[in-house]
């Protein structure tokens, strides 16, 4: 399968091997309402890095693991903590840092769902093992649970359908991308199979400005891009893990033009045009 953009779209927008404070293997990674990037480091960190990738500054730290970040229209920012079990968040007035609920096994990635003021946690569960995949909090309590009855394999990236209508999940270990339909209460209906022209290890989503779900994947470094009907094709793909190093969450600009990536794999953020897909 032959990618549909060349490598050269893709850039360092920032490298923080040996940037002080440190960029320490980055997991998630989300934009403020400003279209300042935000990402989270393996040892439970958040950075805030400048508009042009000239600088990084630690903004909060749980001690822990950051996995999935998300940020609200306040930029408040809720994060999984995975050392803890936890979904922590910070006010982004009071500037502080602190668990905001429990509930999953393993908290990956957070979707602020705005209209419901609800957040939706993926539950990873665990490796080899299937588990009720899918928690709802309510945003300004942090009080909830499971909102679904249905088993992921490995429950990871999550975003919600352009129109709010649908909640879709990476499960990593299937591998495929499922969606279940949100329901008046909040609630999940059944869920269903969107794609599986992915492989081996999908890990992020997002949907660009013509409905266009992009897969990124941990392994190989690679991004997909599934049509509304979920066929597949290959966006861009790293064959030697150096730009795109094991690329785990994703996040589009406001203005559609630009993918940033988290780079497990790596100490940096990765850039990427994706402007000619439009021209």
């Amino acid at each position: 399968m032959s990618a549909i953009l060349d490598m050269n779209k893709a850039s360092v927008f920032f490298d923080g091997t040996f940037s002080e404070p440190r960029l320490q293997h980055p997991e998630g990674v989300a934009l403020d309402n400003k279209g300042v990037v935000h990402c989270g480091t393996e040892n439970g960190e958040i950075m805030r890095i400048s508009n042009k990738g000239a600088g990084i500054e630690k903004i909060a730290s749980s001690e822990g693991f950051i996995l999935g970040i998300a940020i609200d229209n306040n930029n408040n920012i809720f994060a999984c903590e995975l050392k803890y079990a936890a979904i922590y968040k910070y006010d982004s007035e009071r500037k502080d840092f602190k668990e905001f609920a429990k509930g999953p096994k393993v908290p990956n990635y957070p979707v602020i769902d705005a209209k419901r003021n609800a957040l939706y946690v993926s539950d990873s569960f665990g490796f080899g093992e299937k588990g009720i995949g899918v928690y709802k909090f309510d945003l300004t309590t942090g009080k909830g649970g499971p909102c679904s009855e249905e088993l992921f394999n490995f429950a990871n990236g999550m975003c919600l359908s352009p129109d709010g209508d649908y909640l879709y999940v990476i499960e990593s270990f299937h591998p495929c991308v499922s969606r279940m339909k949100i329901q008046d209460d909040g609630s999940l209906g059944k869920k269903e199979i969107f794609t599986e022209d992915v492989q081996t290890v999908p890990d992020g989503l997002a949907f660009d400005k013509n409905n266009n779900l992009f897969i990124s994947c941990y392994e190989p470094s690679r991004i997909y891009m599934a049509d509304p009907n979920g066929k597949c094709k290959l966006l861009i793909e790293d064959p030697v893990c150096t730009t795109l190093a094991h690329p785990t969450n994703i996040v589009i600009s406001e203005d559609g033009n630009t993918m940033y990536t988290a780079n497990l794999g790596r100490w940096h953020i990765t850039k990427i045009d994706i402007s000619s897909l439009y021209s």
